[in-house]
């Protein structure tokens, strides 16, 4: 957690950046300003370390926060807190900037996220359960993703050594974070070469295959795969998988059955790749690499406040921008409209 806050530190400060300015006609100059959102409220589950990194970048982009943590770790985050005041009062800011509410009553989300004269956005993190709750009945934008039924596609031109790799991090690095990879998707061209290597080492691993007709023909242990397989966010060491005639289907597929997440191209035809990062419609697209760094920290943003699957205002890990917004400004010299 503390080597999370220094990075956020030492991050340039987006607050009062200024962009895109241009002389127009008139003699005035126009461009946009970079400016915090207002108040925050974060709502999540257990995983204390959110306090401290949603405190650090709520402050480092100019907002206030109001954080709602899990019962589960309720006096963790109340020690955290404090910590975190002592710093605002040592720097000569508010202590109120950053406030923990102390209740676990469930009827305190539901005041926080119908508050909108008081709260300007709420980012959930935490089951999908809490999430769809927040999204129904919230009456402040919400920044939040539901779920990761992140893909692997292996591509014909895909080079086996690094499909082996990606596919064993992308699925059995860890099982109950979101961007792990729960689909696997293998071009017919090299699916009798390649899948059932790649079959082994997910059963070596303990991992359940469950696939199309073609995938049970060549990995006989296996399950038949339903269509509600193909849509779900296992947590789990279980795995969908399907044979595709290629790049065509495998982007119909995952645009069909995705969560909008993150996908993974593997493949050495530049072209493919192109393809795949333009006609993907998910919040992180990526080209021979694990789906596991859709992170905030492996972007380079410090931490994440969270990811998110929407497409306004912010889109997939979520740091100091994605908790700024931009208003026009104009310079001018005396310039009036005629």
């Amino acid at each position: 957690m503390a080597l999370g806050l220094e990075q956020v530190a030492a991050l340039p400060d987006p607050i009062g950046e200024i962009t895109d300015m241009k002389r127009r006609p008139s003699g005035i100059q126009v461009g946009k300003m970079r400016v915090p959102i207002g108040v925050v409220g974060i709502i999540y589950e257990a995983r204390p370390n959110v306090t401290a990194d949603a405190a650090a970048l709520c402050l480092k982009s100019g907002n206030a926060a109001i954080l709602r943590g899990g019962k589960e770790a309720l006096r963790a985050n109340q020690v955290i807190a404090v910590c975190v005041r002592e710093g605002l009062a040592k720097a000569g800011l508010p202590e109120r900037a950053v406030q923990v509410i102390d209740t676990t009553d469930r009827a305190a989300v539901g005041h926080l996220i119908t508050m909108p004269e008081f709260v300007d956005v709420i980012v959930p993190r935490g089951g999908k359960g809490l999430i769809e709750r927040i999204s129904k009945e919230a009456r402040v934008p919400v920044i939040k993703h539901l779920d990761g039924n992140c893909h692997v596609y292996i591509d014909a031109a895909a080079d086996p050594l690094k499909a082996m790799r990606i596919l064993e991090n992308a699925k059995t690095q860890r099982y109950g974070t979101c961007n792990t990879a729960e689909s696997l998707l293998v071009a017919q061209a090299v699916a009798e070469a390649q899948l059932p290597a790649l079959a082994r080492m997910l059963t070596a691993h303990g991992v359940e295959i469950r696939g199309c007709p073609e995938t049970c023909r060549l990995v006989p242990s296996a399950k038949s795969a339903t269509l509600e397989d193909y849509a779900t966010e296992y947590l789990a060491p279980i795995i969908s998988c399907k044979v595709v005639e290629g790049l065509d289907e495998a982007i119909e597929h995952i645009n069909r059955y995705s969560s909008q997440h993150t996908e993974a191209i593997v493949t050495e035809n530049y072209t493919h790749a192109m393809r795949f990062l333009r006609e993907v419609d998910s919040a992180s697209v990526m080209v021979n690499a694990s789906t596991r760094f859709a992170d905030g920290f492996e972007f380079g943003l410090g931490a994440e406040i969270g990811i998110s699957t929407d497409k306004f205002h912010a889109r997939g890990p979520v740091g100091l921008d994605g908790l700024t917004s931009q208003k026009w400004i104009v310079l001018g010299d005396g310039e009036v409209r005629a």
